[in-house]
């Protein structure tokens, strides 16, 4: 391979990298949140009904580990802030609902859960692991972005909450 060849190939990888990273974040601060009417708990769960709320949008699965630690931290928020506006709602992966109602028979959640089977709404705000969610403002805009969930996430996560609320009529 001759030396023209080899430089054309690496500034295809570095523009290829370049791409990758430049979509990693699917959703944009400030973009529209893309809108889901899904199959819930208690009835169908659709994003435009918490229009004027500040929403906060979980992705989580049966098998995730640390969805288990972050649906106690979700439950406390919902009561914390549900009063000042805040709507916590879990999107459930799993491709059978049998899994994902053992999980909560385990881990109840005291938020709106949603399920959505075939992964259209994930693939919608880009996500690329779990648990991972999304902050969207009473205007339906994405505030925030968070993937993975650890105990030493919880302050920072809250304090996002509480900066929005605190903006949120």
């Amino acid at each position: 391979m001759g030396a023209r060849t080899t430089r054309v190939l690496r500034m295809a990888v570095v523009l290829a990298a370049a791409l990758e990273a430049s979509t990693a974040s699917a959703l944009d601060k400030g973009a529209a949140a893309p809108q889901f009417d899904l199959p819930g708990k208690d009835g169908t769960v659709q994003l435009a009904k918490f229009q004027g709320r500040l929403v906060y949008v979980d992705f989580w699965a049966s098998w995730c580990g640390p969805c288990r630690q972050s649906f106690p931290w979700m439950n406390e928020m919902q009561a914390r802030y549900g009063a000042r506006g805040l709507q916590v709602v879990g999107v459930n992966l799993d491709a059978k609902s049998d899994d994902a109602r053992r999980f909560l028979a385990e881990t109840p959640a005291r938020f709106t859960i949603a399920f959505d089977p075939a992964g259209a709404t994930p693939r919608a705000y880009g996500i690329k692991g779990m648990p991972s969610s999304v902050l969207v403002g009473p205007d339906g805009k994405v505030l925030y972005e968070h993937a993975g969930f650890k105990e030493a996430d919880r302050a920072q996560l809250e304090q996002v909450i509480q900066k929005a609320l605190g903006g949120a009529k």
